[in-house]
């Protein structure tokens, strides 16, 4: 039997796995480190997605996990417990209102749990780590095309590699939104 964690279940709380900037010694974790303080978010741990999805960098190097089940590959990032004012904050940031990403459920392993070979698929990815939380994907509106833009290879982690690149939000032209850089990004080259 699969022992799921509830995602609201922590007194109003949702378990959210983060896999890019948000991640400790990344540009966006400040948000967090002061979610932390407030008493509004936890760090519960390292942890990976149980099936596989894809991760790919977009426009200006900004990752993306998409909602694309069995594709791609298990992707490690971190879990945080929010509380309802912390999830606020985090879905501003993510422009959720905006079409920019979409917070969805997902399911997670503590890393190191159930891995076997790329590929390989076990029944002791089902085992008692398995939780229930949720993350946020690039918008369905693009994400199959960021998919494809990326040769349908995705990462495992976002890594300082990976940032190689990255241009923060502040630091991005101001005359586009942040659609209008995806749509730029899909038609280029």
């Amino acid at each position: 039997m699969v022992a799921e964690r509830e995602v609201n279940g922590d007194g109003g709380r949702t378990l959210i796995f983060t896999y890019g900037t948000l991640k400790r010694g990344f540009s966006n974790h400040p948000l967090l480190q002061d979610l932390i303080r407030t008493g509004d978010a936890s760090f519960v741990g390292t942890y990976r997605t149980a099936g596989k999805y894809p991760l790919v960098c977009g426009p200006y190097r900004v990752p993306f996990l998409l909602n694309i089940p069995g594709s791609g590959r298990r992707v490690y990032g971190e879990l945080y417990s929010v509380s309802t004012r912390g999830l606020a904050r985090m879905d501003e940031l993510e422009g959720t209102s905006r079409a920019h990403y979409e917070r969805l459920p997902i399911k997670v392993l503590p890393a190191g749990e159930g891995e076997e070979e790329e590929g390989e698929e076990t029944d002791r990815d089902t085992m008692a780590g398995l939780t229930c939380a949720e993350a946020y994907y690039a918008h369905g509106n693009y994400a199959m095309e960021l998919w494809k833009k990326n040769g349908k290879r995705g990462l495992r982690c976002y890594t300082q590699k990976e940032t190689i690149g990255y241009v923060k939000r502040k630091d991005r032209p101001q005359n586009l939104t942040f659609l209008d850089h995806i749509r730029f990004f899909l038609s280029s080259n």
